[in-house]
């Protein structure tokens, strides 16, 4: 509900100022390309959430099982989370602020403080499946053992101390180079692989046996609940006012086109990874009949052999280290966006990050050293029934405040738009309903 202290003729809110810690704002002046190149960078940021392991545990599972079928269904998920976070830009710019801050003004006490807690649970869950996935990395590059590549993450604090340095522009330089290397070793191990490219422009196809399959639904659920994640809308709404967007109608609707354009063309590189994971499982798993595949390290163990290259099985190890570093810096981010909107507390990054990392590290060693690392996989599906808890949480706040004129003024989307967004929340909000029930009735 809204705070009926906030009256229709209430002033905009002030201009967000920036993201504490990463200096000043990014100018954005000169020729009209040279306006669009300063606001390239937050899209990238997004972006890297979108490449989690769990996209890569679905997308894994999904290739192996059921080929290239379920492609289409990773391209739709991505062209969802491309409107909805071209949503949160939109939203961020017209209000002049992000949407912590606004759940903070516009509803009343106690909800901003409970949708405070489902985004820190979303950012922890987030941080878990990091530090698994990173912990893997290294023990399938380096032959770590899991629990020394789990405390190992920790350290990863540091990078944010370090790239803090240097200013947000080169963190984002950091960022867009790693989500490279990333779609890089991709491209050489599907070179290797050598997929039926007919059979992957017929998995663009929807599939009404998707609908008609329990197994093959309940991956096609899985890929887009993954997809989707809580702490990225909050990122997104957050880092666009790390440009200096100007006070004129005409600047901020540029502002909108331009960051719309930036977060678009960075997560089409994020479907072509994901698309890429499961096209490759379809290549190389389905292909020669190891249709169980959802383990990182069974999928590294298996791609040397059944491709006969031993760098292809490197390339994978060396994507998903890069995953867990990128997603070191955006989950900073999104924690502190989030409670400094929330709750109006500001923690330097290294401090926000070792609270945050500490907190997702516990679980994973007790696990592996109680368990058994095989017991890391059940923890990773565990962090994305989280993540699917936390969504609606982001997502129909994010939909209610664009739907208000009184917010948006001039720069509320159209309305076709916004009916897609309401029918993508309301679809996103079911499927995750349905993964949380499949996962609790085992």
């Amino acid at each position: 509900m809204l705070d009926s202290r906030t009256s229709r003729d209430s002033p905009p809110v002030a201009p967000h100022g920036g993201i504490s810690g990463f200096g000043r704002q990014v100018p954005v002046v000169g020729t009209r390309m040279a306006r669009f190149f300063a606001f390239l960078g937050p899209g990238y940021l997004v972006a890297t959430g979108y490449m989690d392991p769990g996209n890569w545990a679905t997308s894994l599972a999904g290739g192996s099982k059921f080929g290239a079928t379920l492609l289409f269904v990773a391209v739709l998920s991505s062209l969802m989370a491309i409107v909805l976070q071209a949503l949160a830009a939109r939203l961020a710019i017209a209000t002049g602020t992000d949407l912590a801050t606004l759940c903070r003004r516009e509803y009343r006490k106690p909800l901003p403080f409970l949708l405070w807690i489902a985004a820190e649970g979303a950012i922890i869950a987030t941080d878990l499946a990091e530090v698994i996935g990173t912990a893997i990395g290294l023990q399938l590059l380096f032959g770590l053992p899991l629990w020394i590549g789990v405390t190992a993450t920790a350290l990863d604090a540091f990078l944010v101390l370090w790239l803090e340095r240097f200013g947000f522009r080169k963190l984002e330089a950091f960022v867009i180079s790693l989500v490279f290397v990333i779609a890089a070793s991709f491209a050489v191990q599907l070179a290797i692989a050598r997929p039926d490219w007919g059979a992957v422009a017929g998995g663009l196809v929807p599939k009404l046996e998707v609908a008609t399959n329990p197994e093959m639904l309940y991956l096609a659920l899985g890929i887009i609940g993954a997809t989707v994640m809580p702490h990225n809308i909050f990122l997104h709404s957050g880092v666009i006012h790390s440009r200096a967007i100007g006070e004129t109608r005409a600047e901020k609707r540029e502002a909108i086109f331009f960051s719309i354009a930036d977060s678009t063309m960075a997560l089409m590189i994020a479907l072509v990874v994901n698309a890429s994971i499961l096209i490759l499982a379809a290549a190389t798993f389905h292909r020669t009949g190891h249709t169980e595949i959802a383990e990182l390290g069974t999928a590294y163990n298996l791609i040397a052999p059944l491709l006969g290259s031993v760098l292809a099985a490197k390339l994978f190890a060396i994507a998903l280290i890069a995953c867990g570093l990128n997603s070191t810096v955006t989950a900073t981010l999104a924690g502190q966006i989030v409670m400094d909107g929330f709750v109006r507390m500001r923690l330097s990054p290294v401090v926000r990050r070792l609270i945050t990392r500490s907190v997702a590290i516990a679980p994973a060693i007790a696990v592996t050293l109680w368990m058994g690392e095989s017991a890391t996989a059940r923890l990773l599906v565990l962090s994305q029934v989280i993540l699917s808890m936390a969504l609606p949480f982001a997502v129909i706040p994010l939909v209610h405040f664009s739907l208000s004129r009184r917010l948006t003024g001039a720069y509320r989307a159209s309305w076709p738009l916004l009916g897609v967004a309401m029918a993508i929340a309301a679809l996103i909000v079911t499927l995750n309903l349905k993964l949380l029930f499949d996962a609790f009735a085992g």
